[in-house]
């Protein structure tokens, strides 16, 4: 029994070390060379705070949509719905964010509808969107706010943020930071 319950102990300890001490040394040692230094990303406008690092739900017309989440976009309940892309349940959903986009921006046909715009990432917070989802709203919110599609295009062009060194991921526009740019714009 001595044998087996000495090394049992010693790696117990080991263990104890490496990941309650170590590994969350490290973790928040990489944290503080991030930009917030691990913190939540957040702005003020008007005495409101922001967390630009979360999705928020906007489904006015006179805003850019954010992607869909399968959590409400509550950070508490993160994460994707686990259904597959044959779940008819899913299929239903979806074809319910194509329709309602549909019904939202007419003369856009189904599809020109850029994905991102009708599917959930995977934590269902992806506070981003690509460029062809915002580009694809822009009519409709030219619209409603009585601008120019010109306007709206060059604000967006404004808001666009490149890939992590130039080639890790995809161009990507800040749906919170693009709305509320929108609101200033007199």
């Amino acid at each position: 029994m001595k044998q087996h319950l000495l090394p049992a102990i010693r790696l117990t300890i080991v263990c104890i070390i490496v990941f309650i001490v170590i590994y969350p040394a490290v973790v928040w040692g990489i944290a503080q060379l991030t930009p917030n230094k691990g913190q939540a990303a957040t702005i003020t406008v008007n005495g409101k705070k922001y967390y630009t690092n979360i999705a928020q739900r906007f489904t006015a017309d006179k805003y850019f949509w954010s992607r869909p989440s399968a959590a409400a976009y509550n950070a508490a309940s993160a994460g994707g719905s686990n259904k597959g892309p044959t779940n008819p349940g899913y299929l239903k959903e979806v074809q319910l964010r194509i329709d309602t986009f549909l019904v939202h921006n007419p003369g856009i046909s189904k599809n020109e509808i850029p994905s991102d715009v009708i599917t959930a990432s995977g934590s269902g917070l992806d506070p981003d969107i690509s460029v062809p989802a915002a580009m694809v709203q822009v009519k409709r919110i030219a619209k409603t706010r009585n601008l120019s599609e010109a306007t709206v295009q060059q604000l967006v062009q404004q808001y666009i943020q490149q890939p992590l060194l130039g080639m890790m991921g995809t161009q990507r526009i800040n749906v919170l930071q693009l709305n509320l740019a929108l609101d200033n714009i007199k």
